[in-house]
């Protein structure tokens, strides 16, 4: 492996998860098939560049009039904001395969920096190519990203709580 290396994010074994409050339980979904590039430095993480994206039509809650309402001008308005993406900043490293990936994320019209927990494994040989896996995190926010709506009469952040926890699974490939 060059200590620097080029990397595509393989849509089918990669998703971002979310846990979203509701009233008192944890609303749990996932947006389906990211996609995106990365650059990683392994002797220089700082030199490591990282860029994703996510068409919001995929998101799933197992709950089709709540999905329906996600992508509505409620809250996601996939019509006219159709995809998230995240673009980093800077990337530092944090110990044993861990890193710390400052970025720019992108949703609702509405771009804030965010900071992901990131670990990735060392590079394996699989299906006749190389990979490696990462696996990220964070918090936001929703109100941040124009997300705005509550149930009418039920108070800010009641029904729909306004912490997001977000998860990232991706399996990434070596690219020549």
């Amino acid at each position: 492996m060059p200590a620097t290396s080029h990397w595509e994010l393989e849509p089918e074994n990669s998703s971002i998860t979310f846990v979203c409050k509701h009233v008192f339980t944890n609303v749990r979904g996932m947006l389906q098939r990211p996609s995106g590039t990365l650059t990683i430095d392994d002797a220089a993480p700082a030199k490591s560049q990282v860029k994703a994206s996510v068409a919001v039509e995929t998101i799933s809650t197992g709950v089709e009039e709540r999905d329906t309402h996600l992508k509505s001008a409620d809250f996601f308005d996939a019509a006219k904001f159709p995809e998230i993406s995240f673009a980093s900043t800077s990337v530092s490293s944090a110990g044993g395969g861990a890193f710390k990936v400052t970025g720019d994320l992108s949703m609702h019209g509405v771009t804030k920096p965010v900071t992901l927990a990131v670990t990735a494994s060392p590079p394996f040989n699989h299906a006749g190519g190389i990979r490696r896996a990462i696996e990220a995190s964070t918090t936001v926010n929703r109100r941040d990203f124009g997300l705005q709506w509550d149930f009418p009469g039920e108070g800010t952040g009641v029904v729909v709580g306004d912490t997001i926890k977000i998860s990232i699974d991706a399996e990434l490939v070596l690219l020549p």
